[in-house]
């Protein structure tokens, strides 16, 4: 005995799907992809080399939604009560 399935309804449910954009929701703070040239400079002020920044995966929602690639700094801007803002920068593996 074989189900049918009512097609037009399948499309009714995709069309309601709703995407979720990460780097929108409240806990998630501002993420940007550093331009090439401000590598060095950065470098310099940190006095280390672009692989030893601390690693975030290529698999984070995050830097998959920015569209980076393996290799990319990303900037990342906290907000913070106590420290007002804070910057991180992350070198993108995986």
């Amino acid at each position: 005995m074989k189900k049918k399935v009512d097609i037009k309804k399948k499309k009714v449910k995709e069309e309601k799907k709703e995407t979720f954009s990460v780097l929108g929701h409240i806990f998630v703070p501002k993420h940007e992809i550093v331009p090439p040239k401000d590598y060095e400079s950065l470098c310099n002020k940190f006095n280390t080399r672009l692989e030893l920044f601390p690693h975030i995966l290529f698999s984070d929602p995050a830097i998959r939604e920015l569209d980076a690639k393996s290799t990319d700094l990303i900037k990342i801007t906290r907000k913070s009560e106590t420290a007002g803002e804070t910057v991180y920068y992350r070198y993108v593996v995986g």
